[in-house]
């Protein structure tokens, strides 16, 4: 048994965490739920309404990671096993925050498919390209919620057009449009406050 509570002994590596969460080691698990909350709930943000809904989703990816914990070996990944488990866990809570998002959000606020947005080409440089990253969530948090969630898949995530169109359960052409239009959005909100907080840009 890894003892996890005592104030003298050395913090267990992550290796020996997974593997005392796989023992059903209560302590084990409330040690790595603090460790990689944080985390989730950063990714879990990106998809939800508010935090209180991000919290539930972070807390439901948490109780499948534990569920499934036996299927990450830490052992196939001896040089990098902080970042093999950290994208382990994110894909679990990029399902689950999807979970969450077609449970609570798509009914009410799917987009229809426009088919003259699926026409224009959205190329070249745009203003969104000199945002920081935390400057980019934080407007991406203001897009309707199937904007948002095309957005966070296809640009932060990095899916493709039929993944997300399965993940969403929505066509390959409607994740496309909302793709164009979550864009068309961001450009409105920075063309609306580039003279309070960024420089001025020329938006086309």
């Amino acid at each position: 048994m890894l003892h996890l509570s005592s104030p003298k002994s050395a913090p267990p590596t992550l290796p020996e965490l997974l593997a005392a969460c796989q023992r059903q080691d209560r302590l084990a698990q409330r040690r790595l739920y603090g460790q990689f909350h944080g985390f989730a709930m950063s990714i879990c943000l990106r998809y939800a309404r508010d935090r209180d809904q991000a919290l539930e989703a972070a807390n439901d990816g948490f109780l499948k990671v534990f569920r499934d914990l036996y299927r990450f070996d830490a052992a196939r990944h001896p040089e990098d096993v902080l970042g093999s488990f950290r994208g382990w866990l994110k894909r679990i809570m990029i399902h689950t925050a999807i979970d969450h998002y077609r449970a609570n959000e798509r009914h009410q606020h799917q987009q229809e498919l426009d088919d003259v947005t699926l026409n224009q080409a959205d190329q070249g440089a745009t203003p969104l390209d000199a945002l920081s990253y935390d400057e980019l969530l934080g407007l991406v948090q203001r897009l309707p919620p199937a904007y948002r969630a095309v957005f966070n898949l296809a640009v932060i995530d990095g899916f493709g057009h039929e993944e997300i169109a399965e993940q969403l359960r929505i066509s390959v052409g409607t994740s496309k449009s909302n793709l164009f239009k979550a864009r068309a959005h961001l450009r409105a909100m920075l063309a609306q406050h580039a003279t309070i907080s960024m420089p001025r840009y020329v938006v086309g």
